[in-house]
């Protein structure tokens, strides 16, 4: 089975306390009916610092789309490379080894898609299969890890690489006054991730299974209104909610597998926001400290995005307490309101 090797991570070097975000909130904002709430609901994401591809002076401009695509890709270019290269070196295998490159990005567009670019810039094979995923928001990081899971199931020898790429400061619209996309201003930071997995070989979560589920009838609740000026992030007030649906999902798709949801050693959650994480811990019957892989990269990158579940995976490995033979669960949440669920042991020795 294919095992998920360490993630190799990196955010931009501006950075935004939640204390500068509070004053920014109250500045610009000044007047609102509704700051108050706004204030309270920054304060309580949990979120300390987040960090931005550029100054915010700059970010809180809006100099066009044309402009921001202009600045996505050109920090894609500049970003990306070292992130992967990082990601090959935990797995220990070259660019000419990768079956399959998965790109995930919600931020920004290019086409052709930046797999494209990396395969000639870093001598990927022309073979190279490529997967972009542009429209799963959030849950695209597990959606990721579910189709490189599905990939190797159906080529047992062959490495994919998942690449997940977030700038989403370029999607603040200053024009956007309602609560969840003030909210998500305060929330949401840049990050870029990148891993392998590995067909034979390697260290990490031996991959078992993987599903998905989506809650009916809730499509307008995570989305992006696409205009002339960009994105604009659009979240309903029930979003925070969610997981007394998912729950049962979880406990579904573990129950199939013979596990049980509320008893596994690991847990990569998508940590949209502290509610997601503090509820899931009581449908689920975990302790809060389940969650602290999620709740780090929460804390001291806001909500990067598809990026979250491999920077949280990423500090599981660096906290090095996981043993060969814990089970562990995975999950991605994001618009639809979808969730990418995997299953997954560790394992150190699966060279064959």
């Amino acid at each position: 089975m294919a095992v998920l090797c360490k993630p190799a991570i990196e955010v931009p070097e501006y950075i935004i306390t939640n204390e500068e975000t509070l004053e920014l909130a109250r500045r610009l904002h000044h007047g609102h009916p509704q700051l108050d709430l706004v204030l309270s609901l920054i304060e309580h994401t949990g979120v300390q610092k987040r960090h931005l591809i550029q100054p915010i002076d700059k970010v809180l401009q809006h100099p066009g789309l044309d402009a921001r695509s202009a600045t996505y890709e050109a920090h894609t270019k500049a970003r990306v490379p070292a992130v992967v290269r990082r990601a090959l070196d935990h797995a220990e295998l070259e660019p000419q080894q990768i079956d399959l490159i998965i790109y995930v990005s919600c931020t920004g567009f290019m086409m052709p898609p930046p797999t494209a670019w990396l395969i000639d810039t870093m001598a990927f094979g022309p073979n190279t299969r490529q997967l972009p995923i542009a429209q799963l928001g959030c849950a695209a990081g597990g959606a990721a890890i579910n189709r490189a899971h599905d990939f190797c199931t159906a080529y047992p020898d062959a490495n994919v690489l998942i690449v997940a790429c977030e700038f989403c400061s370029l999607c603040y619209q200053p024009t956007d006054l309602g609560v969840g996309s003030l909210l998500s201003n305060g929330l949401f930071g840049d990050g870029i991730a990148a891993a392998v997995l590995r067909g034979n070989g390697g260290t990490g979560v031996r991959l078992e299974r993987n599903g998905s589920y989506i809650i009916p009838n809730t499509e307008d609740w995570i989305s992006y209104a696409v205009r002339s000026t960009g994105f604009h992030f659009q979240l309903d007030k029930r979003v925070p909610g969610t997981m007394e649906p998912l729950a049962p999902a979880l406990q579904t798709l573990a129950e199939q597998h013979q596990w049980n949801a509320g008893k596994m050693d690991f847990y990569i959650i998508h940590a949209g926001g502290p509610r997601i994480l503090d509820d899931l811990s009581t449908y689920l019957d975990v302790p809060p400290e389940a969650f602290r892989f999620s709740r780090a990269t929460l804390t001291e990158y806001g909500n990067i995005a598809s990026a979250v579940v491999l920077d949280a995976l990423a500090r599981m490995f660096d906290e090095a307490s996981t043993l060969d033979g814990h089970r562990g669960l995975m999950a991605g949440f994001g618009p639809g309101i979808t969730a990418e669920i995997s299953l997954g042991t560790w394992t150190t020795n699966t060279e064959t």
